[in-house]
């Protein structure tokens, strides 16, 4: 579909009835503003690729959410993630690179001109885009649980796990992540709650027998969580104990931390249509470089790492898909 040529009356329904106008063309757009965002944004700009990048509704990311990041180079005393992103932000911009404010609502990558739309109402094209959109933590959808965000709530162990150790923390979840960030919490917490809705788990045999050898790991089967408890910082948790014909009772434990292993959302679906996935929505990437299916479309940060969704990695493949939009246009040249 080309966003911005009338379709044929068989094509025509009433959303695309009124015909967008090119607002502008750019030599590289950059669609989000997490750690791969900025790093792409701060090494197309030295490049003199003149990027413009729209931040999506999350100015910063994910990171913006954590009030303490204690493990990205650099920063020896460690930093506040929403600093930090302001820091990137600004090195970014101090290069060239025009930051703006709004979310990619439609894309049409069908052509060599590559063609978004910004807010529903703004379209953009490009000779490459950088799509740097992330992948959304699933919460559960508690209003104490949002409460509670960055000040004993998680959705990451690797980032935050250190801030808790020799204290007790819960983690919900059933699944290999879930598995995978018990275990981990296990070696640095004092004793870590395993809260399952079902009455086994869903990781792989191999996570399940790494979760029942690990001694400070307690299994809570058939419990879900009812409301996450603190004053300025969690401290306890209320869980709805499944029991059965006999019903529910409610259950309080007292804890430090408050983990989510319920997996994560990759915000890729305006691009699926053109870019390659995996079954959860994943970009697919070249092994080894930044590059998708799509000639001059390039993917990086945890919109196509499911794997290690951490900052500096992020940083590390957002200057890969700088330097891959670089050696794109030259060589078109």
């Amino acid at each position: 579909m080309d966003l911005f040529k009338p379709m044929n009356n068989k094509e025509e329904t009433s959303a695309s009835k009124e015909t967008l106008e090119v607002k502008e063309h750019v030599k590289c757009l950059i669609l989000g503003s997490g750690p791969a965002g900025y790093t792409a944004a701060i090494y197309a700009a030295r490049a003199n690729l003149t990027p413009v990048m729209y931040t999506g509704m999350q100015m910063g990311g994910q990171l913006t959410t954590t009030t303490e990041v204690d493990n990205f180079p650099g920063y020896p005393e460690g930093t506040d993630g929403t600093v930090m992103m302001e820091d990137l932000k600004k090195q970014a911009e101090r290069f060239g690179t025009e930051v703006r404010f709004g979310m990619a609502t439609k894309a049409d990558f069908s052509g060599k001109v590559k063609q978004v739309v910004v807010d529903e109402n703004t379209l953009i094209t490009a000779d490459t885009v950088i799509l740097a959109t992330g992948a959304t933590a699933k919460y559960l959808g508690l209003e104490s649980e949002e409460k509670f965000k960055g000040y004993g709530v998680s959705a990451c162990a690797t980032c935050d796990g250190f801030f808790y150790k020799d204290k007790v923390v819960a983690v919900v979840g059933g699944g290999d992540t879930a598995a995978e960030e018990a275990t981990y919490l296990a070696g640095i917490c004092k004793k870590v709650y395993m809260i399952v809705r079902r009455d086994e788990l869903r990781a792989s045999k191999a996570m399940q027998k790494r979760v029942f050898n690990t001694e400070n790991i307690e299994m809570l089967w058939k419990h879900q969580t009812k409301e996450v408890v603190g004053d300025q910082v969690v401290n306890g948790l209320e869980l709805w104990k499944n029991k059965g014909e006999a019903g529910e009772e409610t259950v309080k434990i007292d804890i430090d931390g408050f983990f989510l292993a319920i997996g994560h959302t990759p915000n890729s679906d305006i691009f699926k249509e053109y870019v390659d996935t995996d079954e959860i929505g994943y970009v697919q990437t070249v092994p080894g470089s930044a590059k998708t299916n799509v000639p001059g479309i390039f993917a990086c940060g945890d919109l196509q790492d499911k794997t290690y969704r951490q900052a500096v990695t992020a940083a590390g493949t957002g200057c890969m898909a700088a330097l891959d939009a670089e050696r794109y246009l030259g060589e078109l040249e």
